[in-house]
């Protein structure tokens, strides 16, 4: 083992998880669907002063069946489910086109809690994905507007300069269309709700689709 590799474990160990008081959790009291719970776990978070509680993981697969994974931001979660958007020209765009299911994680470490979401996934109508961008900042339409996402880039020049003249299309023309721009849906099948527990007594709650209902089940930790 070299002297890095050591120095990375020495630094790796001595990291802590939840060195906070930790919510409880009673599935007892669940509701009977999922939403209701994501969204007051998501207050919740807020409130804790979690940092970004909005932004999850999103896993899809690519054409050789291999696992992908980003981060990226919520835009919605609603009784369709849940919410994301993108370039549908991106890897991630191109990925759901062919295999259209996708999961996603949530991790709100100041409260120890999760939420795994895994299902189908729709795209939305032309004047959903245009009002998702124009309800977003200038920053957000530059950035759509700059493009070519998960292209290989030729030089941070490059980008500088589409970038420059992204942000002065944006503002001069805040209203501007990005056909590529796409709003998904994942729709769920599955959600589960994890609270940690400081002795490792985790609760693992978990919301099963079935027909025009929510089966819950208890899982081990």
């Amino acid at each position: 083992m070299t002297d890095a590799h050591q120095s990375f474990l020495d630094l790796l160990h001595t990291q802590r998880v939840w060195d906070v008081e930790l919510p409880g959790f009673d599935p007892a009291s669940a509701p009977p669907a999922p939403l209701p719970l994501f969204h007051r776990w998501f207050a919740e978070a807020v409130a804790a002063g979690q940092p970004e509680p909005h932004t999850m993981s999103l896993a899809t697969v690519d054409a050789e069946g291999h696992p992908d994974v980003r981060t990226l931001m919520l835009h919605d979660a609603d009784e369709r489910g849940w919410h994301f958007a993108t370039h549908r020209t991106s890897a991630k765009g191109h990925q759901l086109a062919a295999r259209p299911y996708a999961a996603l994680g949530f991790y709100w470490p100041t409260q120890g809690r999760q939420v795994r979401v895994r299902g189908p996934v729709t795209a939305c109508t032309p004047a959903e994905s245009s009002a998702d961008l124009h309800a977003r900042s200038t920053g957000a339409l530059a950035s759509a507007l700059t493009g070519s996402q998960s292209e290989v880039l030729g030089s941070a020049e490059e980008l500088a300069r589409t970038a420059d003249a992204a942000w002065e299309r944006a503002r001069a023309e805040p209203d501007a269309e990005v056909a590529s721009w796409t709003r998904y849906v994942v729709e769920a099948r599955e959600v589960e709700f994890f609270q940690g527990d400081a002795r490792r007594r985790h609760v693992r709650l978990r919301y099963r689709a079935r027909d025009a209902a929510w089966t819950r089940e208890l899982l081990w930790p």
